[in-house]
């Protein structure tokens, strides 16, 4: 059983902690926005991937974040990143034609001192500084982490028809968030030894597939996915509640 006591792999001695590159994913085509780009869409004033830039480079368990953007975006995030003096961000690279293909981007343009990547949606802007630590944390002691909450409703499986075939029990479900954080050396054997590897939707099935396992850590039903229109008062709401506490 791995646990944050387990002494973690450093070969940077001098260093405090491993090398953390986070890499942000914002080269979606936002289907489910009407092709509206949900990364500049803003809240409560600032645009998505902005906030969501700035909670990772708010970690101090982030060294460097790499951003993987469409290219007709690039040269407009920079210009936000000048605005809200948005640090730590190394490079924002040209995403690829799959999520895979645009986190492999991002890696290759990361530093070549990284020794783990925390890798993240960038429509997922209320990821909280616990959040980020406590799965950054697990995956120095696990390898591979990703957080996510527990699911509140029974969950059906069907088939092609429609009919129930299963029922899973529920107290073994998660819905995945991220960041999911994984060891260099561990993602990318994974990309090298996996068939299709750039086709996967999830960076922890990726790891799965290739045999290793992946540690939850307790999340928030608040860290949700910019996904649609409506998400964005919710998300106005969840700021609005947190600067009362």
């Amino acid at each position: 059983m791995c646990d944050y006591n387990q002494q973690f792999h450093n070969p940077f001695p001098s260093s405090a902690t491993p090398f953390v590159t986070a890499v942000i994913v914002a080269a979606g085509n936002s289907t489910r926005m009407g092709g509206v780009n949900k990364q500049f869409l803003l809240i409560d004033g600032v645009p998505v991937l902005i906030r969501t830039l700035l909670a990772f480079s708010r970690s101090p368990l982030i060294q460097e974040i790499v951003v993987a953007a469409r290219e007709q975006d690039i040269e407009h995030i920079y210009d936000y990143l000048k605005q809200y003096r948005v640090e730590k961000v190394a490079a924002v690279v040209p995403g690829g034609e799959t999520r895979q293909k645009s986190v492999y981007a991002a890696i290759r343009s990361s530093s070549p001192f990284a020794e783990y990547f925390a890798i993240h949606d960038g429509a997922r802007p209320l990821v909280t500084q616990e959040i980020i630590e406590n799965t950054v944390k697990k995956a120095f002691a696990c390898r591979a982490a990703a957080t996510g909450v527990r699911v509140k409703d029974t969950i059906k499986v069907v088939d092609s028809e429609n009919r129930i075939t299963d029922t899973p029990d529920r107290s073994t479900l998660w819905a995945v968030h991220t960041p999911q954080v994984f060891e260099r050396r561990l993602y990318l054997s994974a990309v090298d030894s996996v068939e299709n590897s750039s086709q996967f939707t999830d960076d922890c099935k990726l790891i799965e597939a290739a045999g290793a396992p992946v540690y939850m850590v307790e999340g928030s039903y608040e860290n949700l996915k910019i996904t649609t229109p409506e998400d964005i008062p919710f998300a106005e709401a969840v700021l609005k509640g947190r600067a009362k506490q």
